[in-house]
């Protein structure tokens, strides 16, 4: 589920927005019979090795529930800007309970990075900002959560390895169906794993022999970990840094798709937050601008692509990422010179139909900035002249609508 924005999040996203958003649009309807779908899933499963033992097991949960599909179909895309977003999702109570959370499993999380590479901080970001360390974890029953959204048609594919994954988790005795209670869309666990990661990635971390993702503190952090080595990080390197730009920076060079080597940065009077110089070294570091010139700035390495796998978002990738350094001891960013106006959902959706009329491909009109807008944004500001930083200003937005 991390090739596009991961289910998990999602959820939280969607609690945790206060702006207005879009609907997204239904674009099919259900006419199977749900009765002979389910019989032809138990007869695949089968064939696929999953016993009658643990379909059995199962059976009272695969059920068809229309309160999911209306949710599914109910979904609204909101979008906020970084500072209001991180404001709430970065709070000071996560970068303590992120920090207690590394002293009470000290042993375990020193386990895991020795094992995967993975810092404690960037696990316990991801613990914080999915589960509030395993204090909302969900409340629906799973198993007829991803069983309905396997029989719907919008995404039937991807959740049917989905659910042929859940009762490969029953089989291995992991989790009893019971106990497999999450969010609406069926991820699972105190850092949201959808059942194929789950299966795929969890690991028996405290030798109960089980990988429990709901209660054990252990599984949570080993899983975690091995997931994220997974998705590509490099042991030993940083993920983001906050620093320093001069108003005089080639703008248009802050962008995720441009990477130079630090000492570049350093030669364009880039510097860290503290005014000190950058590291003159090779490694390949990208500038981030997430409010623009004026907001805060961030240098992002190969690291942070794992953060935009396990979610694409960026406004929560580069949360999740500054909430981690958070918890290892960076100082709060730098938030810019007084109030920086940002667009509102409307004038965010209208700003991207525009665009999309004159042929840019920003991924919908959903009224959500990410980096597909930005991508269209900066290219348009380099048409028209203006600082070329890829965020979207009201300034732009009417010269775009005056077509000049």
């Amino acid at each position: 589920m991390h090739s596009c924005l991961r289910l998990g999040t999602a959820t939280l996203l969607l609690l945790a927005a206060a702006t207005s958003g879009v609907a997204a649009p239904a674009a099919c309807r259900n006419t199977g019979n749900f009765a002979a779908w389910l019989d032809q899933f138990r007869k695949e499963a089968l064939t696929q090795g999953i016993s009658q033992q643990a379909l059995a097991s199962a059976g009272p949960y695969l059920i068809l529930d229309q309160k999911i599909i209306n949710i599914d179909r109910g979904q609204r895309v909101f979008g906020q800007p970084f500072l209001e977003f991180s404001d709430r999702m970065a709070a000071g109570y996560r970068i303590k309970g992120g920090q207690d959370k590394i002293r009470q499993h000290a042993t375990t999380f020193q386990r895991a990075e020795q094992q995967y590479g993975v810092p404690p901080a960037v696990i316990a970001a991801f613990w914080a900002l999915e589960s509030d360390f395993g204090a909302s974890q969900g409340k629906y029953q799973a198993i007829p959560s991803v069983t309905t959204l396997a029989y719907d048609c919008r995404r039937s594919e991807m959740f049917r390895k989905h659910l042929f994954d859940m009762m490969r988790l029953v089989q291995r005795g992991d989790l009893a169906p019971s106990e497999m209670i999450g969010s609406w869309a069926g991820e699972l666990g105190q850092t949201q794993m959808m059942p194929t990661e789950y299966f795929s990635y969890a690991v028996d971390y405290d030798g109960d022999g089980r990988r429990d993702l709901i209660h054990s503190a252990s599984d949570v952090i080993g899983s975690t970990a091995n997931y994220i080595q997974h998705l590509g990080w490099k042991r030993g390197e940083p993920w983001l840094t906050e620093v320093r730009v001069p108003q005089n920076l080639q703008w248009d060079q802050a962008d995720l798709s441009i990477k130079h080597p630090r000492s570049q940065w350093a030669k364009w009077g880039v510097t860290a937050a503290s005014g000190s110089a950058l590291p003159n070294d090779a490694l390949p570091a990208s500038l981030l601008l997430p409010m623009g010139r004026t907001g805060p700035a961030f240098l992002t390495y190969a690291n942070f692509d794992v953060y935009l796998t396990w979610n694409n978002s960026l406004i929560y990738s580069t949360t999740a990422a500054y909430l981690a350094t958070r918890i290892a001891g960076a100082p709060a960013m730098y938030r810019g010179a007084g109030k920086i106006p940002a667009l509102s959902g409307e004038q965010a959706k209208e700003l991207q139909l525009i665009l999309i009329r004159m042929g840019h491909d920003v991924g919908g009109a959903d009224g959500k900035i990410g980096l597909a807008t930005r991508a269209a944004v900066k290219q348009m500001q380099m048409k028209l002249g203006m600082p070329a930083d890829s965020y979207p200003t009201a300034e732009l937005l009417a010269r775009l609508r005056a077509g000049r």
